[in-house]
């Protein structure tokens, strides 16, 4: 007879059961690498706003904002109250066929929000799934009769087959979908002339779509106004799809509700929301596309239901209940101003910080509350691993940068409880990223804590990482 746990056996288990559970039945491989960090070692017991409270008594400071996904905090208690309402009411939860007022509700509290005639909603589960609905609509669009999308070098957009071939951050080793172009991310030039080389045996323009992160969180990168509205007007010019990716940078991360609306006018065909948007409790994601893009599109009897997750979980009715009260909290406690009084404490922190360890802070980059701290040691820290680290770590080009930035975050956790995280793309930036109800003492805090940290000095901090034996099992190519 089956041996199975129950739930009081699950909130029981130590971090060594869960460990040796990891072991056998998701990922070995999983467990070497987490648990390289102090973070990987501990179990979270409960968590509420900014807050995380181990089962052995640590409270610690949540500065990785759940990598995009909790602008609203841990347990916001809006959000659970949303989510017991619905539970209370026994709502109905699954069934398509039957129209929902809470994809209703949320359609139309979205077309209120965004600007021009972004109206039209859909609603899958993630945000590399909110990506691939999008692409189908640009591609539909079209008829079909384009073949060519165009995306950057540096963007992130998801890790399924679809997502994952418009990534351009390297490393995708699954089949890709045909006729993805890169080209280097903020340069209109070289978009340009990728648009001006697609072209059909007839000479006409063969591009359906093109997807671009206006700030790309895994490398704090953004693109100009220039170049936004540039390519607003080539995709006008060449009737192309444009795709405006913010499923990290929506509801109000960096100052503005998304950050491609500080600048005023510029609308996409489709803007891709996730993470923040089910406000930390629900797994939903959306594509808003402009209304004449997704008439054309889908809005015929034949092709009314050919886009869909799945026969099940399309607008599951506890997620977009979710949704509508994040969204409401989002724009009610006036987020993008939150995320802008942090970066009025945590900008010019950094900028102090950079100026007090101008040999080992190389630079600064980000907005709201979304900011890159990129450390650099020079190449002594690189002898320093090539001495203490395992040689199959050696053939990384990126070790010195990744071993710097692992050990400030090891610190971080183990000797000031903060718990922060570094980007796999670009330069491996360390991430603060806290979430927006985040008081501003905890912003000063973290910055006090980081300043003590990096006084220890690197060569220091990267031989107690390696000695230690938390070295970080790194993919190939990550």
């Amino acid at each position: 007879m089956a041996q199975l746990l129950s739930l009081d056996d699950c909130e029981q288990l130590t971090a060594r059961h869960v460990h040796d559970l990891y072991r056998r039945y998701v990922n070995r491989s999983q467990v070497a690498l987490m648990t390289s960090f102090g973070f990987g070692r501990e179990l979270v017991e409960r968590a509420e706003g900014a807050w995380l409270h181990t089962t052995g008594g640590r409270k610690i400071l949540d500065f990785t904002g759940g990598v995009g996904v909790l602008n609203h905090g841990h347990n916001h208690p809006r959000i659970l109250a949303a989510r017991r309402r619905f539970q209370d009411a026994h709502r109905m939860e699954v069934h398509k066929t039957y129209f929902s007022p809470y994809i209703a509700t949320l359609s139309h509290n979205l077309a209120q929000l965004l600007p021009g005639d972004l109206n039209m909603s859909f609603f899958p589960n993630s945000g590399a799934e909110a990506v691939e609905g999008a692409v189908k609509v640009a591609h539909k669009y079209h008829g079909g009769k384009r073949g060519t999308i165009l995306r950057a070098d540096i963007g992130f957009h998801g890790k399924l087959l679809g997502s994952g071939s418009l990534t351009g951050t390297g490393g995708f080793r699954f089949p890709e979908i045909p006729g993805v172009v890169a080209f280097p991310y903020g340069d209109l030039d070289a978009v340009r002339a990728a648009v001006a080389t697609a072209r059909t045996a007839r000479g006409g323009c063969d591009v359906y779509a093109i997807i671009v992160e206006p700030f790309s969180a895994s490398t704090m990168r953004c693109c100009s106004e220039e170049f936004l509205r540039g390519l607003r007007q080539l995709c006008d010019d060449n009737d192309i799809v444009l795709i405006f990716d913010e499923i990290y940078t929506g509801w109000g991360k960096t100052g503005s509700l998304f950050h491609f609306m500080r600048y005023t006018g510029l609308v996409p065909d489709l803007l891709t929301t996730s993470k923040s948007f089910g406000g930390g409790k629900s797994s939903i994601s959306a594509y808003i596309a402009r209304e004449p893009v997704f008439r054309k599109a889908f809005d015929n009897l034949a092709d009314a239901v050919v886009h869909s997750t799945s026969t099940t979980y399309y607008g599951f009715g506890e997620e977009t209940a979710t949704a509508i009260e994040a969204v409401n909290i989002a724009v009610e406690d006036d987020y993008p101003r939150r995320a802008r009084d942090i970066e009025r404490i945590l900008a010019p922190g950094l900028q102090r910080i950079q100026k007090q360890h101008p040999d080992t802070v190389s630079a600064i980059a980000g907005a709201g509350a979304l900011y890159g701290i990129f450390l650099d040691g020079g190449p002594k820290i690189l002898d320093l691993a090539a001495r203490l680290a395992p040689r199959g770590l050696l053939a990384d080009p990126r070790l010195r940068i990744k071993m710097i930035t692992c050990s400030v975050v090891d610190a971080l956790y183990r000797d000031h409880g903060i718990y922060t995280y570094y980007t796999l793309n670009g330069d491996n930036p360390l991430v603060a990223a806290p979430p927006l109800v985040v008081e501003p003492a905890d912003v000063e805090f973290f910055l006090d804590c980081l300043d003590a940290t990096l006084s220890k000095g690197l060569p220091r901090l990267v031989t107690r990482f390696i000695k230690e034996k938390v070295v970080p099992r790194w993919p190939a190519g990550s």
